[in-house]
């Protein structure tokens, strides 16, 4: 692997490696921002996420959840999860 990385940093004009520039970038956005900017960008990706389950919730109505269907499936018909 040490070579894919020389590879990847000749072909890159500063030298550096895309793994060593995305480190780079965290560390500059760490030293640029306070705890305020991260509760903030984890509070609207959590709403955004909740969206996206309503979303989904609404699109999926009379269907049965993945979590039910695994349910019922360990079921046979007599209902007492045990194959006869």
């Amino acid at each position: 692997m040490a070579k894919n990385n020389n590879n990847n940093r000749n072909n890159n004009q500063n030298g550096m490696t895309v793994e060593e520039a995305g480190r780079k970038g965290g560390e500059a956005t760490a030293k640029n921002h306070d705890r305020e900017f991260y509760e903030e960008i984890g509070r609207k990706g959590g709403e955004a996420r909740a969206q996206q389950n309503d979303n989904n919730n609404n699109d999926n109505k009379g269907k049965m959840s993945k979590s039910e269907a695994g349910r019922k499936g360990g079921k046979n018909s007599n209902g007492n999860g045990q194959d006869s």
